[in-house]
């Protein structure tokens, strides 16, 4: 009725999970030395996000990462705070969640 993975099938899963990691550390070198919120924000979960959006293709998830990190310094979505969008918040467009996540934020 069930299969057991058999030992090849074991070794491949170890041996793609190796290769997922390495493509993080890939990428972390060719992004380089990031400073402020911007370290903060490519931790290695950010970095797997990103290669898996496209699929696991280095350069371009780096490209897509440099976009996103020029985006972030333009409009610093971080210092968004919740008196400064509570009038679209009145309008049911945005809400605040109740709740936080595992990294702590609302």
């Amino acid at each position: 009725m069930f299969r057991r993975k058999t030992i090849s099938q074991a070794e491949q899963e170890n041996n793609e999970a190796a290769l997922r990691e390495a493509k993080i550390k890939e990428l972390k070198t060719l992004i380089g030395e990031l400073s402020g919120r911007s370290s903060l924000y490519c931790s290695d979960p950010c970095l797997k996000r990103y290669l898996e959006a496209r699929n696991w293709n280095v350069g371009k998830a780096k490209k897509m990462l440099e976009e996103t990190l020029k985006w972030r310094s333009t409009f610093k979505p971080e210092e968004i705070r919740w008196d400064e969008v509570s009038g679209e918040g009145e309008t049911g467009k945005v809400y605040k969640a109740g709740f936080h996540d595992r990294s702590g934020r609302t």
